[in-house]
């Protein structure tokens, strides 16, 4: 019975892909007829494109009986003998528009029946209501701007599957109007994060991608060879470094938003390449950035959502209200149990640790393992905006110590959801301590810390000339625009992340 059934599936599969196979034969065939009669609308160079979809519908009263020039993708198409209705895509969104055979011509009209949904038009007309209500374009021209030789997605199941829609996002565009719309967001929360940096101060600025040594974060880095000095190079990791060497020439106020780059894994919250905003300001410290923080937040969520109630996954996290600011050691305290304060050596700690069950490496210390308790009992319940603060020295190696307790930092991470979306300092300006950083991070890349950070020479230089002090903050933009827009996956808030390829 399995086996005849498989047959008739076999069968299903052989009738279906020779349709898709024949349908894209015809399109072939109707463009090489198009060239043959020289309408190749592959020669068009330029369209004028008056209005968009959404203007016309936006201001129907004062464009009603008016000619406008609209372009854009065929979506649909009910030829009716005589006259026929087509609906047209653009950047906006969609309209109607009524073709007629003795509106258009006799001649313009069969080549109109031959477009196929897909196709890439030109419609000049007058601005019309349809006897149904639906505001529409009385075609006067339609013109063939671009033959589409592929077969949309049928439109009633759109396009669902999300390899596909992450391959072929050009598609995904197409069928998928919220997709759309959460890029458009995506581009007006960075114009908002800008205009609010700016507003204070700040300057953008760029700094190279391409470097010897790839610090300010512990990940492991790409690595790839520049042929003409002959000399192996990497790509950032983090933007820290040379930002702070900008501190240091006197720039006080100094953020850039770009591309790093960190040979991990691929999960919902992380591609090997990501956005990454790191802004760093002089005279400031990790409090200056805690208030900054808020304030951005507050601000970008209110302008392009038009509200400071977010809600994602179906939970609502309210921006407008003060956020949560909690030591690192006091979180653990609320939510484990545990008084890291009462634990006074690393020997305590891992004893601790095998107690509960977490897993640590020989080469971990007692504030290693207070942060693994924090990851471990804390970071799911920080649903609501929470600054958590003063983080170990152990993981902090960029970042100045607590005057009144040198085990920790003036450090914090920003969390929302149970996710880390920024991580900040008051900076580290002392040359002689930053060195002895270093060296310590070199004895864990020594012990096989793919992670761990190299001695930057030429930045110690530079904290030697003198920097101030100075608040520094990194943020996850990736992160944000998925909070922002309730993108379920990293992926469904970039135009085109890191895939497989498709023979693996």
């Amino acid at each position: 019975m399995s086996e005849q059934k498989n047959q008739n599936n076999a069968q299903q599969k052989n009738t279906q892909e020779p349709d898709l196979n024949q349908l894209r034969k015809v399109r072939r065939e109707k463009l090489a007829d198009l060239q043959n009669n020289g309408k190749d609308p592959f020669v068009i160079t330029k369209y004028d494109q008056t209005h968009h979809s959404q203007e016309i519908k936006d201001n129907f009263d004062e464009l009603e009986g008016k000619t406008v020039s609209i372009a854009g993708r065929m979506m649909s198409k009910r030829v009716m003998g005589k006259a026929s209705f087509c609906n047209v895509q653009d950047l906006k969104g969609n309209i109607q528009s009524y073709v007629a055979r003795d509106s258009v011509g006799e001649d313009a009209y069969k080549e109109f029946k031959k477009m196929d949904v897909g196709d890439v038009v030109g419609i000049v007309g007058e601005v019309f209501r349809t006897k149904t209500g639906e505001i529409s374009i009385h075609a006067a021209s339609v013109t063939l701007l671009s033959k589409s030789l592929q077969i949309l997605p049928e439109k009633f199941h759109g396009l669902t599957n999300t390899d596909i829609r992450y391959r072929q996002r050009y598609v995904d565009l197409i069928m998928n109007p919220d997709v759309k719309d959460t890029f458009v967001k995506r581009s007006k929360i960075l114009s908002a994060i800008r205009r609010y940096l700016d507003s204070e101060g700040f300057m953008e600025v760029e700094t190279p991608m391409l470097v010897s040594n790839a610090g300010g974060a512990a990940a492991r880095p790409f690595e790839t060879h520049f042929n003409a000095l002959d000399e192996d190079f990497k790509l950032r990791i983090s933007l820290e470094l040379y930002l702070k060497r900008l501190i240091v020439g006197g720039m006080e106020r100094v953020y850039e938003i770009g591309r790093v780059f960190r040979n991990e894994g691929l999960d919902t919250r992380h591609n090997p390449e990501f956005t990454l905003m790191e802004l760093y300001q002089a005279y400031t410290d990790y409090h200056g950035m805690m208030n900054l923080t808020e304030n951005l937040y507050r601000t970008v969520a209110q302008e392009v959502l038009g509200t400071t109630k977010i809600v994602y996954n179906g939970v609502e996290m309210d921006l407008g209200k003060p956020f949560e600011r909690i030591t690192m050691v006091d979180a653990v305290k609320k939510y484990a149990g545990i008084d890291f304060n009462e634990i006074k050596t690393t020997e305590e700690a891992k004893a601790l640790a095998k107690e509960k069950g977490i897993e640590f490496e020989d080469r971990h210390k007692k504030g290693d393992i207070l942060s693994l308790f924090f990851e471990e009992y804390v970071e799911e319940h920080l649903i609501q905006p929470t600054f958590v603060m003063d983080h170990p020295i152990e993981i902090s190696p960029l970042t100045k110590k607590k005057p009144e307790n040198p085990e920790y930092t003036e450090r914090f991470e920003f969390f929302m959801n149970g996710w880390e979306m920024a991580n900040a300092y008051s900076e580290l300006n002392d040359p002689i301590d930053q060195r002895e950083r270093f060296r310590v991070q070199e004895e864990l890349l020594a012990q096989g810390d793919e992670e761990a950070n190299t001695t930057d020479e030429d930045f110690l230089n530079a904290l030697e000339i003198g920097m101030p002090p100075t608040g520094g903050i990194g943020f996850g933009i990736d992160r944000m625009c998925m909070l922002l827009t309730d993108s379920a996956a990293i992926r469904d808030v970039l135009l085109f992340p890191t895939m497989k390829p498709l023979d693996k």
